[in-house]
């Protein structure tokens, strides 16, 4: 049986989704319905931690490009957090990868990068890079 968490906290401006587990065709409804419920509820800027989700399929990749296309809508932003570059970006930012629509999200390495860059440059995103290293104030 699959299974997910998802964790939810607020920084600022900021929505952090923290999701564990796996996102396929079972649970990816849970965190749609969670990225609807936070732009229904006025929150325009968030982050999903999908550093420790294990398996994500086409279902999960869906929801991603859908919350994008959302938060694009109604001038929000949307960044994603996958794990280091030297492991590929792990399962989900392979799968990405492999489908050719990594390019499409603004990819950070944790939380605190996400919350306090202020923004991935238009160069990065187009061929799929991370930003630079946790800034540090």
């Amino acid at each position: 049986m699959t299974t997910i968490e998802v964790d939810e906290n607020e920084y600022g401006s900021w929505t952090v989704f923290r999701v564990r587990g796996e996102m396929d065709l079972v649970t990816s409804p849970l965190i749609r319905r969670r990225v609807h419920e936070a732009v229904a509820g006025g929150r325009r800027d968030l982050v999903i931690d999908l550093s420790a989700v294990r398996f994500c399929d086409s279902s999960g990749v869906g929801v991603l490009i859908a919350a994008r296309r959302l938060l694009r809508s109604c001038g929000g932003r949307l960044r994603l957090i996958l794990p280091e570059e030297e492991d590929g970006g792990g399962h989900v930012g392979r799968v990405l990868a492999a489908l050719g629509v990594r390019r499409l999200f603004e990819v950070c390495v944790d939380v605190p990068t996400a919350l306090t860059e202020a923004s991935v440059p238009r160069q990065a995103r187009a061929v799929g890079l991370s930003p630079p290293d946790r800034i540090v104030p």
